[in-house]
C-alpha cells in the first residue's frame, strides 16, 4: 500500500516545523506543536489562532522559569505575601501605608522603606511579603541581613574584589536589608552599609528594618556622620513605617501552644 504524497508531505513539514522552533530554542513549543495541531483541527481553530496559542505556551513557559530563577536570587528567608499578614493582630502596623506600598510604586521613584519597631512586630514579614510581591512583578530583588552584608563588604576589602561587591548589592531594583542595630557591626561595617546605600541613592529602592530608632541611630553604630549621611539619603525619598504594639510572633507561638494544649487534652478526655 502507497503513501499518499500529500501524508509524507504534511508529515515532513510537521517534523521540520519542529524542528525550526526546537533551532529557535522555542522548546515548550515544539513539545506542545502536535497538541496544538490537534486541537486546531478538533475546535477548527484559524491559523492565526493555533499560532497564538502555541507562541502562549512558550511566553507562559519561559515566564516561569524567569519567575524561578529571580526567585531563587532573591534569598528571601520565607515566601510570605502580605495574605499572610494579619493586620488585626497588630494594630501598630498602619495598614493602609503597607498596602499603598504593596502597588509597588515607590520602586520607579526609587524610595525606600524603613521598618522601625521591636522585636518580633513583623517588620521582616512586611518587607519580604513586599520583596516577593516585587519578584513577581518582575523585578530582581535580593534579601540579606545587615550583619551579612557588612561581612561580606569586608571580605571583599581583604579580597581585592570591593568594586565587584558594590556592583552586587547596587544591581536589584530592590534592596531588603534585615536587622539592621540587631547585631554590633564589626569597625567598617556602618561605612559599608553606608557606601551601598549611596551607590543606589535616587537610583533603585531600600527596604531596611531596624529595632533602633533613627534619633539613636548615631550613638548605636558608633559614627555621627556615617549614621546622619546615610539616614539623609535613606529619609530623602522614603516612606517610614513604625511599628509599635505587641509581638506579632510571639502571639503566634502562643496561638500555636495553645491548639497544641487543645489536642492533648481532647486525647486525654
Amino acid at each position: 500500500m502507497s503513501t499518499s504524497p500529500m501524508r509524507v508531505s504534511e508529515a515532513r513539514r510537521f517534523q521540520q516545523l519542529r524542528g525550526h522552533l526546537s533551532y529557535l530554542k522555542l522548546n515548550d513549543a515544539a513539545e506542545a506543536l502536535n497538541r496544538v495541531l490537534d486541537q486546531a483541527r478538533t475546535e477548527r481553530m484559524s491559523l492565526t489562532a493555533a499560532l497564538e496559542r502555541l507562541l502562549e505556551i512558550e511566553v507562559e513557559a519561559t515566564e516561569a522559569r524567569r519567575l524561578a530563577a529571580r526567585e531563587r536570587f532573591t534569598c528571601l528567608p520565607e515566601l510570605w505575601t502580605l495574605a499572610d499578614f494579619d493586620f488585626a493582630a497588630q494594630p501598630g502596623v498602619d495598614e493602609k501605608l503597607i498596602r499603598d506600598l504593596a502597588a509597588l510604586r515607590f520602586l520607579d521613584d526609587a524610595s525606600n522603606v524603613l521598618f522601625v519597631g521591636p522585636p518580633g512586630v513583623g517588620k521582616t514579614m512586611l518587607s519580604v511579603a513586599l520583596g516577593r510581591a516585587a519578584v513577581e512583578a518582575g523585578n530582581r530583588v535580593y534579601f540579606t541581613t545587615a550583619a551579612d552584608l557588612a561581612a561580606r563588604c569586608h571580605k571583599a576589602a581583604l579580597e581585592g574584589r570591593w568594586k565587584t561587591c558594590m556592583n552586587f548589592f547596587a544591581g536589584p531594583k530592590l534592596l531588603i536589608i534585615d536587622e539592621l542595630g540587631y547585631l554590633p557591626l564589626p569597625e567598617d561595617g556602618a561605612s559599608a552599609l553606608f557606601q551601598v546605600i549611596n551607590q543606589r541613592y535616587l537610583k533603585s529602592s531600600t527596604i531596611l528594618t531596624t529595632n533602633v530608632g533613627i534619633a539613636d541611630w548615631a550613638g548605636a553604630f558608633g559614627d555621627a556622620t556615617v549614621a546622619a549621611a546615610m539616614l539623609d539619603r535613606l529619609l530623602h525619598r522614603a516612606a517610614v513605617a513604625g511599628i509599635d504594639g505587641p509581638s506579632y510572633r510571639l502571639r503566634g507561638h502562643r496561638n500555636q501552644a495553645g491548639t497544641l494544649r487543645a489536642g492533648v487534652n481532647a486525647r486525654v478526655s
